[in-house]
C-alpha cells in the first residue's frame, strides 16, 4: 500500500514510523513533518535521525507547518522531552529535508499516483488542510485518510473530551473532516487501549539491533510520563494503531460510518470531535447517509501491539 506518512515526531511517531518501516505490506512514498509534539522542524530532524538508524535515507522528509491555521503554536514536549526522543540528544542526522513543504508533497504524490495513496497523518491536520486549500480535487486523487486524533466517547487527554492532534489545530481538523474523502478516525477509544509494556521492550532487547536499541533508549521517557495514568510503566501507541489500521493489520472489533464534526470555538468541548451516534441508536428516524468518517471503536489492542513489536524486532537494516 502506498503511504504518506505526516507527524510531529516524538516518541509514539517514532515508533509507528519504524513500524512502517518494518512493514513490507507499506510502500513509504515520503513523510512530512508538522508541529505538535514539538516544532516541524525539530520533528523533521528526528524523523532523518530514525531513517538513518534504519538505513532508510531513501525516503523523502518535508518540512511542514510551523503553527497551526489561527492560533498560536504549542507543543508537548513534557510528554516526549524537549528533543522529541525523550531527552536522548541523539547524534545530528546529517540529512537534509527535501526542501518541498509537506502540503506540496502531499499533492505532487498524490497526483502521481492517482487513486493509489492513502494518507496516514498522525499528527496536527495543518498539512491536510493546507494542501486541500491548495489542491481542492484532493479528495478524489487518494485513495482515503487514516487519522490518528480524536475521540468518539473516551475522555479527552487535553480536556474533557478533546483529543490532542485535533485540540492542538481544531480548524485544520474541521476541513479535513468536511473533505468529502473517506476517512478512518483512529481516536482515543482503540489507542489507549494499545499499550507497550516492560514485555515488550524484553522482547526489543532480545532482538538486540540498531533500530531496537535506539527505540529502547528513546521510549524510556514516554513510559515515564504515562506511569501516572496506568499505574504501572506502559504508554499507549496512538501513532502506530493508525499506521496498522491503514495497512490492514488490526483485528478490528468495532466501527461505524458516523458523521463527525469538530468543535472550533473556544472553551472546554473546543477541538471534540463530536461523533453523531444517533443512527446507531435510532436508525429508523436518524441516518448516517453521507457519512464519510468510519469511526474505530473497538480493535483487539493486545494483538496489535504483540504483533508491532515482532515486527519491529525482525527489521533489519539494509
Amino acid at each position: 500500500m502506498k503511504i504518506v506518512l505526516d507527524c510531529d515526531t516524538g516518541i509514539d511517531d517514532a515508533v509507528a514510523i519504524a513500524y512502517a518501516l518494518a512493514c513490507p505490506e507499506a510502500e513509504i512514498l515520503g513523510i512530512g513533518s508538522v508541529l505538535g509534539n514539538v516544532e516541524s522542524d525539530l520533528a523533521a530532524e528526528n524523523t532523518l535521525k530514525l531513517l538513518k538508524v534504519a538505513g532508510r535515507t531513501e525516503v523523502p522528509v518535508a518540512l511542514g507547518a510551523h503553527r497551526p491555521l489561527v492560533r498560536p503554536p504549542g507543543y508537548a514536549k513534557f510528554v516526549h522531552g524537549e528533543d522529541g526522543l525523550g531527552n536522548t540528544y541523539m547524534p545530528p542526522s546529517g540529512l537534509s529535508v527535501s526542501g518541498e513543504h509537506a502540503a506540496d508533497q502531499i499533492i505532487r504524490l498524490a497526483r502521481q499516483h492517482p487513486g493509489e495513496v492513502t494518507l496516514v497523518p498522525v499528527g496536527r491536520l495543518t498539512n491536510l488542510a493546507l494542501a486541500l486549500h491548495k489542491e481542492p480535487q484532493l479528495p478524489s486523487l487518494v485513495k482515503g485518510v487514516v487519522l490518528m486524533g480524536g475521540a468518539a466517547t473516551a475522555p479527552g487527554n487535553v480536556g474533557p473530551v478533546a483529543e490532542a492532534n485535533i485540540w492542538g489545530d481544531p480548524e485544520a481538523a474541521s476541513v479535513v473532516f468536511a473533505a468529502p474523502w473517506p476517512i478512518t478516525m483512529v481516536g482515543l477509544d482503540v489507542t489507549m487501549a494499545s499499550l507497550l509494556l516492560e514485555k515488550h521492550l524484553e522482547c526489543w532487547r532480545e532482538a538486540d539491533t540498531p533500530l531496537t536499541r535506539w527505540l529502547l533508549a528513546v521510549v524510556d521517557f514516554y513510559f515515564e510520563y504515562y506511569s501516572a495514568s496506568f499505574g504501572r510503566r506502559a504508554c499507549a501507541m496512538h501513532d502506530s494503531v493508525a499506521v496498522g489500521i491503514a495497512l490492514g493489520l488490526v483485528m478490528e472489533q468495532e466501527s461505524h460510518l458516523l458523521p463527525v464534526s469538530v468543535v472550533t470555538h473556544d472553551g472546554p468541548a473546543m477541538g471534540q470531535t463530536v461523533v453523531d451516534r444517533r443512527p446507531l441508536v435510532t436508525p429508523g428516524r436518524y441516518s448516517a447517509e453521507g457519512a464519510n468518517t468510519r469511526v474505530m471503536m473497538k480493535i483487539d489492542g493486545e494483538a496489535f501491539i504483540d504483533h508491532m513489536v515482532e515486527r519491529i524486532a525482525l527489521y533489519q537494516v539494509r
